[in-house]
């Protein structure tokens, strides 16, 4: 069963990068979830290179207590990757949702990243 998951997300994930890729105007915002933690990093396609990144993990090293893999964590990564991305001068940029199924913890980080004041 997990193995029909994976296959069915990594099919996704070819599927939708195909489609999209990050440039310099408009990097690449790439979601990854894990149990435990939810990671967000904005990456340029054309170089490699990543520009930002944040974590629920980092959050956790930062001082937040108590956060976990769930909605409301993911909505707070969300806004720092976006603050994160306003210092850098990053106004608008492409969602990777990365093979996920854009609901849940996917669907609050990047209504958290729009609400922190990116456009995609």
């Amino acid at each position: 069963m997990k193995q029909n998951k994976l296959k069915s997300r990594m099919r996704r994930k070819v599927r939708i990068r195909k489609k999209i890729n990050g440039t310099l105007e408009r990097p690449r915002l790439v979601v990854y979830r894990s149990n435990l933690h939810v990671y967000a990093q904005i990456v340029n396609d054309v170089t490699g290179q990543t520009l930002v990144s944040s974590s629920s993990l980092t959050l956790t090293r930062a001082g937040e207590t108590g956060l976990k893999n769930n909605k409301e964590t993911a909505a707070k990564v969300g806004r720092d990757v976006a603050v994160k991305a306003k210092e850098q001068s990053i106004e608008s940029v492409v969602f990777d949702r990365n093979g996920y199924l854009y609901h849940g913890c996917v669907k609050a980080l990047a209504d958290g990243a729009r609400e922190g004041g990116l456009q995609f």
